[in-house]
């Protein structure tokens, strides 16, 4: 783990849920099979929610049943309560992740809950899932910032962590869900919860909102974490929290990792292809810092070393 890092693609869920353009099931199961094909082994393709509060997730099951099927590939799907979980299970999957909003405002919009509901619903799927074997990540979103209360206070995220994890979540995703934290935030976050429960318990989930998530993921790999979610091209965006843009890119993350020695064993000029295919289907221009690079590179006839300066 010292020298590889875990890269969690999420654009099929977190990156297309808030798109205004229709993908097609079709499109989105193409997408699966080039991810693969790029490298990817740990994806998060749909969650398990109201197909009214989110339209792009109404064909879940359908296109779980479509996504490549490999021993070592890793599939999430995201659930929003017992339902959610119960359906997901349904579908085959062995790992959910479990939305928890680090204020009463956040969870009342994302989940319809208060945030005491919301830690007792999680507490109740994580129970239901070790009794069927099926492993959870509780996501502590807004874990930086609330984009209707603004800064989250330090205590609070620690807090609601040490709470999933007592409750037996087997890993928790510290979730920059607006895209508003900062390198030291994150520093202050999980320095203590890496001193006490060790860095393999935590996945890190951001968008780029302010261009700062690089720094954040820098900041979170120099205190030994190792596994991140992040989507193709820059994707995303959440229509219960204003203000969230898109993911950090999936190719941003691999330049990053790559350049300083972290294998990843993700292809970026394989992903290119994906995020052309992303690009027509929502009808958006997409691609990260590296793409932008590696196009302005091959506009000038030059090569795309990605290894040197």
């Amino acid at each position: 783990m010292k020298d590889s890092v875990i890269i969690n693609e999420v654009g099929l869920r977190d990156g297309l849920q808030n798109q205004p353009k229709h993908v097609s099931t079709d499109d989105k199961a193409r997408m699966a099979e080039l991810l693969v094909a790029a490298g990817l082994k740990y994806i998060e393709p749909v969650s398990f929610v109201s197909p009214k509060a989110v339209p792009q997730m109404a064909d879940a099951a359908e296109l779980t049943r479509r996504l490549p099927q490999r021993d070592d590939l890793h599939y999430t799907a995201l659930i929003p309560n017992l339902r959610g979980y119960q359906l997901a299970r349904d579908n085959g999957y062995r790992t959910v992740g479990l939305v928890l909003s680090t204020t009463d405002t956040f969870n009342q919009r994302n989940l319809n809950m208060s945030l005491a509901q919301a830690i007792d619903s999680c507490r109740s799927i994580i129970e239901a899932a070790r009794a069927d074997g099926v492993a959870t990540r509780t996501y502590i979103s807004g874990a930086f910032a609330c984009p209707y209360d603004g800064t989250t206070p330090v205590d609070v995220t620690l807090d609601l962590t040490r709470q999933m994890i007592d409750a037996g979540s087997d890993e928790i995703a510290i979730a920059d869900t607006i895209g508003a934290g900062n390198p030291q935030q994150m520093k202050d976050i999980m320095a203590p919860l890496i001193q006490q429960y060790g860095a393999e318990k935590f996945f890190i989930h951001l968008h780029d909102t302010r261009g700062l998530a690089s720094a954040l993921a820098w900041a979170a790999c120099d205190l030994g974490v190792r596994k991140f979610d992040a989507s193709v091209g820059g994707l995303g965006g959440c229509p219960f929290a204003p203000g969230a843009t898109g993911n950090v890119a999936t190719e941003d993350l691999v330049y990053l990792f790559e350049s300083v020695g972290l294998h990843t064993g993700i292809d970026i000029q394989a992903l290119r292809e994906v995020i052309a295919l992303a690009s027509r289907a929502t009808e958006r221009a997409l691609g990260g810092k590296i793409i932008r690079w590696m196009e302005s590179q091959e506009a000038r006839g030059r090569p795309c070393d990605l290894t040197s300066g």
